[in-house]
């Protein structure tokens, strides 16, 4: 049975005040957590005018004050910007705010330009290959283990500890990630909507077949996260994406803009090549009513055989992206 779970990137609106979109998330997470859905991930990423959650650890804290239930996780931190032990002392905290709630997703991309990357850790280049260990320490760090043997910080202890630890996950759109995932044993999320599913079948089945058992997960486990979006009626839906669509088509040139409404993007001028690959986009994507929208998730998460399905939407208005997970979450299956 798959479970169904959320990602927000607390993406920028033209007209409005940045700080809303935070505020938004927060929102969001309170409502995505009355609809049932398992998880609710933010997202990190720096120096993008279109994507405004650039602390996921703040985020989060802000959202474990206002749930009860819902697990809440990063999706992911970037780790070689940051000191694998500060993130750990980061993620006890979490925990103490939330006990058994927090996920600790981790991602190797920058999530970022070069120059931002270089500005939010500049010994981040004469570390490249430590990647993997940071991971193993941070691990170590999280669950209060010991470090390796010999290691220099072996008597070094993040705190606050407690009864719960931080759900470890590895995040990619490559090989590398699901090759990480599988040598340490963690869950495995594959960001489809990056790369509209290219590369998911060969690090799936790279995560799979190189797996190696621990004790939290004896067997692999695979998630899986989609950009969809659900109304009442499929012309109306099919509207309200064209905002998105023409973030993605700007992204494509190298410029980062807010979603603009739907009425903006329709009076701007294309030519047919674009015009081409915003047909392209909402072909591709899950854009519909409730029912179709639902069995075409479903359709993909059966045939790779994923355990988890997490799902972004980006619209210009808050309620239609409300509605769109209540829609979901009912024609999901999602239990409240």
């Amino acid at each position: 049975m798959i479970e169904y779970s959320i990602l927000d990137q607390s993406v920028a609106v033209a007209g409005r005040p940045q700080a809303q979109a935070i505020t938004e998330t927060i929102e969001l997470a309170e409502h995505c957590e009355k609809l049932g859905f398992k998880r609710f991930w933010v997202s990190e990423h720096h120096n993008h005018p279109s994507i405004l959650g650039t602390a996921p650890e703040i985020l989060m804290a802000a959202i474990a004050m206002r749930t009860n239930r819902i697990r809440i996780g990063s999706a992911g931190v970037m780790l070689p910007h940051y000191s694998p032990f500060k993130v750990a002392e980061q993620f006890r905290v979490l925990d103490a705010l939330a006990p058994g709630r927090i996920d600790l997703g981790l991602g190797r991309a920058p999530g970022s330009d070069g120059r931002t990357a270089f500005a939010l850790n500049p010994q981040a280049n004469e570390r490249p290959a430590a990647f993997p260990s940071d991971v193993r320490d941070l691990m170590a760090w999280v669950a209060g283990e010991p470090l390796v043997g010999g290691h220099p910080f072996r008597d070094v202890h993040a705190f606050p500890q407690g009864e719960t630890v931080p759900e470890t996950w590895m995040l990619g759109s490559s090989d590398y990630g699901a090759q990480v995932a599988a040598i340490f044993g963690l869950p495995y999320a594959f960001a489809w909507f990056f790369t509209d599913g290219k590369g998911a079948d060969r690090a799936i089945k790279l995560y799979r077949d190189t797996y190696r058992p621990s004790e939290r997960w004896p067997e692999p486990h695979v998630a899986i996260c989609v950009w969809a979006m659900a109304g009442d009626d499929k012309a109306e839906t099919e509207r309200n994406f064209l905002p998105r669509a023409k973030c993605r088509l700007y992204r494509d040139r190298g410029m980062f803009i807010p979603l603009e409404t739907p009425e903006s993007v329709e009076a701007t001028d294309l030519n047919a090549a674009e015009e081409n690959r915003m047909q392209t986009m909402l072909r591709d994507s899950f854009v519909g009513e409730g029912p179709e929208t639902a069995a075409r998730i479903e359709a993909l998460g059966k045939e790779l055989d994923v355990d988890e399905i997490a799902i972004v939407t980006w619209a210009h208005e808050k309620s239609i992206r409300h509605r769109s997970y209540e829609i979901l979450a009912d024609a999901l299956g999602v239990a409240a």
